[in-house]
């Protein structure tokens, strides 16, 4: 029992306990072990009674199937539902083989509740849940914690002094008097304003300053500052006190630097959205986000499974936010490729497909529920995000189909590759994930998990895969784009990703199991015996490395205002970024060729 109060001690929120509330507690600890991947907790289950601490190991926390966050040693979870009495939110698994400490509800087991200090995971969730425990509110952290003094100037000082100012002072704002009122300025303001030549830096800062000021009351939470910079959409904020007079400024990269909480609050300003209107303002904050947690150094791969995760929740939103398009039999929306995977780059458009009910009679309902979602994809696009251009959508006769239909199209792939479109069109369907509807989405998934691979599809689509080659020369040089506007260029999407994750989805779809994301299945691929360890390790590797050098690179066309890209020129980079690149390429090359020759053998 010491071990354990010594342990708890340490961690949130036990850590301002006293000692004979820490006893207290830790004579009530059971110890559980889960396994690697098995799901600790699933969402929408029972209200728990209980909560977890991580011992040992580590537990991922999932959104509709996308990993959102990543708990390690001293970690709580399941501690929100305890506290509001409302079913969990997300699902946890187990990331590795993990030993968790199970706690009863702690408030019924010490003197005095009010010394928890919830802080973790989950606590920053809606407004209506976060105002439903008096125990939450009034023990999380006051926003002026967090408070940044003020850097004054005057609205006719140059914009040049001001920005000398704001760099002196280390601060990513300024305020600025103007008379009776005061603006702000930010660092955002001078690179879109200043940096794309609308405006001179000689001329007075009043040209670029913004007005009304966001401002919020120096006595409130944390929590609730946050959802005001998502819901009005600004990334600082004016402290004031009571008489209404600024005392400090607040950053939304400091609050998401405390925990990585800011894309789960546009999550609960998504829910709130009560028109297309607000939620396409929420929307808009999606990404300086993104920029925001590459900067706190946040992986690239975490940060897409991110992305994802709001991604669907915004077109979830639209859904229901237009009834009047529900259309007249039930049906279920679906994301694709790599959206659905959790992998999507921070400009990525958003594939869509539709699954309806079969009705009895053969009523033909195709064109009505085509046409709803052809309006609701313009809604989509009203709120920021990009349909495909290269006609994956859910208003395309080819993505939009009856159950039944699905199923024959889907098992008629995997039996005959030589319908029309069978290669392409599968690929596309197995990175699918449904929004709603979630038993009719899975169609496609199940089928596939159903339906025979014939010999002559996993033939015939592996050479398809196959097909997606590295782009790299027989004289050790790049292959890059000989004319266009990418001439002298690589795509490392198309060249790098690609191979990759179109060989991890066949070595699924011959197993049978789609789910998850490219290193989710390269490990599978282990476990079926389709790929060697060291071979899957160094496909993981690569994938991740080079969807760091993308999505580093998309970050930075959306920092600077400039189209984002995934070509970029060999000698842009440095040269042992290229030299590293040169030997990724003809890795996954080799691991092509391996399987190429080998795949018979191995899945038999």
């Amino acid at each position: 029992m010491q071990e354990f109060a010594d342990f708890l001690a340490k961690q949130p929120p036990f850590n301002t306990l006293s000692n004979p509330d820490l006893e207290s507690i830790a004579a009530r600890v059971d110890v559980e072990y889960f396994g690697r991947d098995e799901v600790i907790v699933s969402a929408g289950s029972e209200t728990l009674d209980h909560l977890y601490v991580v011992r040992t190991g580590s537990v991922e926390v999932l959104d509709r199937g996308n990993i959102i966050d990543l708990l390690s040693p001293g970690d709580a979870f399941g501690h929100i539902s305890v506290l509001t009495g409302m079913p969990p939110q997300y699902s946890v698994r187990a990331a590795e083989d993990t030993l968790c400490y199970r706690i009863p509800d702690p408030r019924a087991l010490i003197e005095d509740e009010s010394a928890l200090n919830f802080n973790h995971f989950g606590t920053y969730i809606t407004r209506h849940r976060l105002t439903a425990s008096a125990l939450m509110s009034d023990t999380q952290s006051n926003v002026t914690r967090f408070m940044r003094e003020i850097v004054w100037v005057d609205h006719s000082d140059s914009i040049r002094t001001v920005a000398l100012a704001m760099t002196k002072a280390e601060q990513s704002c300024a305020l600025i008097r103007a008379g009776s009122e005061f603006g702000i300025v930010s660092d955002r303001d001078f690179r879109s304003r200043v940096g794309a030549g609308e405006v001179n830096i000689d001329e007075p800062i009043s040209h670029i300053m913004s007005t009304p000021v966001i401002t919020v009351p120096d006595h409130i939470t944390l929590a609730t500052a946050f959802l005001t910079m998502v819901e009005d959409g600004v990334h600082h904020l004016v402290v004031v006190d009571s008489a209404d007079r600024p005392i400090g400024v607040v950053r939304a990269m400091d609050l998401a630097s405390v925990e990585l909480r800011n894309p789960l609050l546009i999550r609960a300003a998504i829910e709130a959205a009560a028109t297309i209107e607000e939620l396409a303002a929420v929307s808009s904050m999606l990404s300086p986000t993104l920029v925001e947690l590459r900067d706190s150094g946040i992986p690239a791969l975490h940060i897409g499974a991110l992305q994802s995760a709001i991604v669907g929740a915004i077109l979830t939103r639209v859904i229901e936010l237009s009834p009047e398009l529900s259309g007249p039999v039930e049906h279920s929306w679906l994301i694709l490729g790599s959206m659905a995977r959790g992998e999507p780059l921070p400009v990525s458009d958003v594939d869509t497909a539709i699954v309806w009910a079969d009705v009895a009679g053969g009523t033909d309902v195709a064109d009505d529920i085509r046409s709803n979602a052809a309006k609701l994809l313009e809604l989509m696009e009203t709120c920021g995000l990009r349909k495909c251009p290269d006609g994956a959508n859910a208003d395309n006769g080819l993505f939009s189909r009856s159950r039944s239909a699905w199923v024959e199209v889907s098992s008629g792939w995997l039996t005959d590759p030589s319908r029309a479109g069978a290669l392409l069109l599968s690929s596309i369907a197995a990175d699918s994930q449904p929004l709603t509807e979630l038993i009719l989405g899975r169609t496609i998934t199940d089928t596939i998990r159903s339906t025979t691979r014939s010999y002559e599809f996993l033939n015939e689509s592996l050479r398809f895969t196959l097909t997606k080659k590295p782009p790299i020369g027989f004289v050790k040089e790049f292959v890059v784009d000989e004319k266009g506007e990418n001439r002298g260029e690589l795509n490392l999407k198309s060249g790098g990703l690609t191979p990759i994750s179109s060989l991890a989805r066949w070595t699924s779809i011959v197993l049978g199991d789609v789910s998850g994301g490219t290193l989710d299945r390269l490990q599978r691929a282990v476990s079926g015996n389709i790929l060697l360890a060291e071979e899957a390790e160094i496909l993981s590797n690569s994938f991740t490395n080079i969807y760091e050098l993308v999505f580093e690179e998309e970050i930075a066309a959306i920092r600077t205002g400039r189209p984002a890209s995934t070509w970029i020129a060999p000698d842009h980079l440095d040269s042992l970024t290229r030299r590293h690149l040169r030997e990724t390429f003809r890795a996954i090359a080799t691991i092509q060729n391996r399987v190429q020759g080998e795949w018979e053998m191995r899945i038999r």
